[in-house]
């Protein structure tokens, strides 16, 4: 019975990093997001990286300044352990609205290899696998319409209005 309950604690955690990831990358919060790779973690996301995740973070500010919106969506999450390792399939749809190229709509999954160490998951390994593409050149995305006047409108980093909302969630934490 402890073995059962500690791979559903594990599992609880490594799905929380899946989700952290995406609320980080959203965010465009890079501190956040460097704290969920291990140092020596590996990232592949296409054009963008083939190698150090650390390099990839430190790419983030470049990459994400015309990213007007981004929205990580989790779907399924298939995960496997062995010990202080693991290895997931997530699937994601990822919103992208960019400054002069429209919106990018990215149907997909990540691979992903995990190591918990001194009690703490991190990734490891994360590829992106594309499974389908769309895009809406110009942009379709309204801000401005009627149905979302006065709701609080997202953005990317601190400006978001869930920064000042929340207590509980801290910039640079899972």
């Amino acid at each position: 019975m402890d073995r059962q309950i500690q791979e559903l604690l594990d599992k609880t955690e490594i799905r929380e990093l899946v989700n952290a990831y995406a609320s980080a990358a959203d965010r465009h919060d890079q501190e956040r997001m460097r704290a969920l790779y291990h140092e020596d973690a590996i990232d592949e996301h296409g054009p963008f990286s083939q190698g150090s995740a650390m390099e990839f973070v430190d790419r983030l500010p470049e990459i994400q300044a015309p990213m007007e919106i981004l929205q990580h969506h989790i779907t399924t999450v298939n995960l496997k352990l062995s010990g202080d390792r693991a290895e997931g399939e997530v699937y994601v749809l990822a919103l992208h609205k960019v400054t002069g190229s429209g919106d990018m709509l990215v149907g997909g999954r990540y691979l992903d290899k995990y190591a918990k160490r001194d009690g703490v998951w991190k990734f490891l390994h994360r590829a992106l696998v594309a499974d389908w593409f769309y895009a809406v050149e110009p942009s379709e995305v309204n801000l401005g319409h009627p149905f979302v006047t006065g709701a609080h409108l997202g953005r990317p980093g601190a400006d978001d209005p869930s920064y000042g909302f929340f207590t509980l969630f801290r910039r640079g934490e899972r």
